[in-house]
């Protein structure tokens, strides 16, 4: 019994030893890779290292048009991943999954893929399907406490490490990174539909859940559709400011995230209306704690959309 024997893929598909994680946006998110992609039923398999908890993990991705699961960890020598990551020099925070190298590719083709030996394979289940519960909030139509409202900057922007670091500081923000004492309160209600919440304090409706993850491109796009459709009622959907998503984020960790449990899990890093000066794309990571960015061409990232605010202008309300 070799490797695709113990996964259940008993056709053989084979791996992709030029794929690594860096091309799969291009080929899989915006469509780049078309002519080698033929149909969305298509799966692709390849090794990447996956960098993001402090001991790196060889593992076999298997990949298509809007799918991705890791299949296996693959238990190599430790010194020889390591010395892979190493040679990945400095990375950005979001850039935590690497290809491998020829040693790495060197030794799979020994012990895994021309190897009956499944001793160094461990299979993963797949996840299921977070399904959202009761959001254990209180109703629209229950007495509110006092509070005191807060209007956060809304709408594109162009923002450099500097300018965050001032925006967290000026509406007393969470960010782990930036400020770990920041303490913003909302105050959200559940709006008895299921899918969506409001925040008292800010003004802004809420998707619980979200949307997979996707190119910055595919993003708009399936913005549009959400607003073309009427999601949960509404068609002035739109991605939220840098500090309406910090506005989310929470002190302490519920359900590994720094974000209330009534928040889908399956979303957690998001991307929000600012790009980066000098160049790359913001993101809100309610995982780790902290606004991050990637210089990424085709970056990826999961989406939340918000809509309303407080009214600028109250003559015009």
């Amino acid at each position: 019994m070799g490797l695709f024997a113990l996964l259940n893929l008993m056709d053989n598909p084979g791996i992709d030893w030029e794929m690594s994680p860096e091309y799969t946006f291009g080929t899989f998110e915006s469509w780049g890779g078309k002519e080698r992609i033929r149909s969305k039923n298509e799966r692709i398999y390849y090794f990447f290292i996956d960098a993001w908890d402090e001991t790196p993990r060889l593992c076999l991705m298997e990949r298509g048009i809007k799918h991705a699961r890791v299949m296996a960890e693959i238990l190599a020598p430790r010194e020889m991943i390591q010395r892979c990551v190493d040679q990945q020099g400095k990375v950005a925070h979001f850039e935590r999954t690497h290809g491998i190298n020829e040693e790495l590719k060197n030794w799979l083709l020994e012990n895994i893929i021309d190897s009956d030996d499944i001793s160094k394979i461990v299979p993963l289940k797949e996840e299921e399907k977070e399904e959202l519960g009761a959001s254990g909030l209180p109703g629209t139509n229950e007495p509110l406490p006092e509070l005191q409202l807060v209007e956060l900057p809304s709408g594109p922007a162009e923002l450099s490490e500097e300018d965050v670091v001032a925006l967290v500081g000026a509406y007393n923000l969470v960010d782990h990174k930036r400020n770990p004492e920041g303490n913003f309160s909302n105050y959200l209600v559940d709006n008895d539909d299921g899918q969506t919440v409001t925040d008292r304090v800010t003004g802004l409706m809420w998707q619980r859940s979200g949307t997979d993850i996707m190119s910055h491109r595919s993003m708009r796009r399936e913005l549009e559709k959400i607003n073309e459709t009427g999601f949960a009622g509404h068609n002035d959907w739109r991605l939220p400011s840098m500090a309406e998503a910090l506005s989310l984020m929470e002190r302490e960790k519920n359900r590994d995230q720094f974000l209330h449990p009534c928040f889908s899990t399956e979303q957690p890093f998001i991307f929000v209306d600012a790009v980066r000066r000098p160049g790359g794309y913001w993101f809100v990571d309610f995982k780790h704690g902290r606004a991050f960015w990637s210089s990424g061409t085709i970056p990826g990232g999961f989406g939340r959309f918000c809509r309303g605010k407080i009214c600028r202008n109250k003559k015009s309300c």
